[in-house]
């Protein structure tokens, strides 16, 4: 029985993907929930599990296309009895995208010779002191394929990690042939060389010259191309990173941004988390952190004040019931939203739980399409990166989003007297459509009073 392989909706306003890397190839035998195939769409990087066990039969749509959601992107045989095909057949020709592409010039530029400039590839560090190693899933299987050691790979992703584009500098180095399609083109220094002209040139403004534009190809077939240059480069933006640039161009376009700061002593939670977390993450085996205190008090804002936690419909104003937030997590890649269904109805474990096991699942590629939609409202914690506060732009289509910035100690003055405290900026960006300033700043206010006079016990 032939199963068909769709593109899968990875997000409410999402309505296409990219597949940028096929993990099987057509004869091989594949088992349900095994990854088939990864996707990139403007909120997801995603590994697409297969959806029976049986033989992969057919590749529809290659490596590099964008196609609309629902699209068959590939047939399994399940019943798997099929013999696999002697040699690979060639993808069938992807269907038309949902865009027209811009005209394709008669006749490229010719190829013209830039100087070219030494890539830095990851140097490999000391050996790790014994401590986690922060890798996804897939960065352990491309370490695995091709016998690197991860504690000798010096990460630079978030905090250290070791993402993608790390294990395929080191394999460039050391002269094999990426698992992938490599995201970093390297050019050696020693001689000059021709970089080959595209199809349809891309015109780059060489920076500090103005007036002065540099006609430079890029080689469509490589995502993320790096082209090098005496004193700078160019990058091809991801499809992630294209998708999140109109999004967020859409947003700033759509809605009428107003900001609102206020400031939090954290003193009480900071000194209760600080008691608890050891005995906190012994009995239930997760850890606690400080944004399940700030999930919770958003939601007493929320049930305060519901035109936060609501939607524009053309002239109409939608006030959902659900409050649902979404929790912005910083990947190698990008950034995704999942959201924690139902926040009102879970207590501080439970929330706990939640966040951690959706932010592992999305730095993984784990994410099931549905974690990343209905959200009511968000929160985003540059913070956590030690910055004091940031202004946000609203994710769509909700009216509001709450910025935290980080948790330090700072003298102020309480009750006429000078003291230590832990200190936290919090900002609120809104719709002004919908929300106006005094929502705004009594919403603030509500989640100022429930962290400061917390009262709900942690064990």
């Amino acid at each position: 029985m032939a199963v068909d392989i769709v593109m899968p909706q990875m997000g409410e306003s999402i309505f296409e993907g990219t597949i940028t890397r096929w993990l099987k190839k057509p004869g091989d035998k594949v088992e349900r929930d095994e990854p088939l195939f990864e996707i990139s769409t403007d909120k997801v990087d995603a590994e697409i599990p297969s959806p029976s066990a049986g033989i992969l039969k057919e590749i529809k749509v290659g490596e590099g296309q964008t196609v609309p959601i629902q699209t068959v992107v590939g047939v399994i045989d399940a019943a798997g009895s099929a013999a696999a095909p002697a040699s690979t057949p060639a993808p069938a020709k992807a269907p038309a995208p949902a865009k027209a592409p811009a005209a394709v010039p008669a006749a490229a530029p010719a190829p013209r010779p830039v100087a070219a400039r030494p890539v830095a590839a990851s140097a490999p560090s000391a050996p790790h002191d014994g401590g986690r190693i922060h890798s996804s899933p897939l960065v352990r299987r491309m370490a695995k394929e091709h016998g690197i050691d991860l504690s000798t790979v010096q990460g630079t992703g978030a905090g250290g990690r070791i993402s993608k584009q790390d294990i395929e500098a080191v394999i460039a180095a050391s002269g094999g042939a990426p698992a992938a399609v490599p995201s970093v083109v390297s050019i050696p220094a020693a001689r000059p060389v021709l970089v080959p002209a595209a199809p349809a040139p891309v015109t780059v403004a060489a920076p500090g010259t103005p007036g002065v534009q540099a006609h430079v190809a890029l080689e469509t077939a490589v995502p993320r191309e790096r082209i090098y240059f005496g004193n700078y480069e160019v990058q091809s933006m991801s499809t992630m990173r294209q998708r999140i640039a109109e999004h967020m161009v859409a947003s700033k376009r759509v809605s009428a941004h107003v900001y609102s700061v206020d400031e939090i002593d954290m003193t009480k939670i900071a000194v209760l988390r600080a008691k608890s977390k050891e005995e906190f993450e012994k009995r239930y085996e997760t850890k606690l952190t400080f944004m399940p205190f700030f999930v919770k008090a958003a939601v007493a804002g929320l049930r305060a004040f519901p035109t936060l936690n609501a939607s524009l419909d053309g002239t109409n104003i939608v006030l959902h019931k659900d409050i649902n937030i979404g929790i912005a997590v910083a990947l190698d890649w990008g950034l995704i939203v999942p959201v924690v269904k139902n926040a009102d109805e879970k207590n501080l474990l439970g929330i706990q739980r939640t966040m951690n096991d959706l932010a592992e699942r999305a730095r993984s590629k784990k994410l099931k399409p549905e974690e990343v939609q209905e959200g009511t409202f968000s929160i985003t914690n540059p913070g956590v990166f030690g910055g004091l506060f940031g202004l946000p732009v609203i994710s769509q289509p909700n009216v509001g989003i709450l910025g935290l910035g980080a948790i330090e100690k700072r003298p102020v003055v309480v009750d006429d007297a000078i003291a230590i405290r832990s200190m936290c900026y919090v900002t609120l960006s809104y719709d002004h459509r919908v929300v106006d300033g005094a929502i705004a700043h009594q919403f603030l206010h509500k989640v100022k009073e429930t962290l400061e006079n917390w009262s709900e016990p942690l064990l």
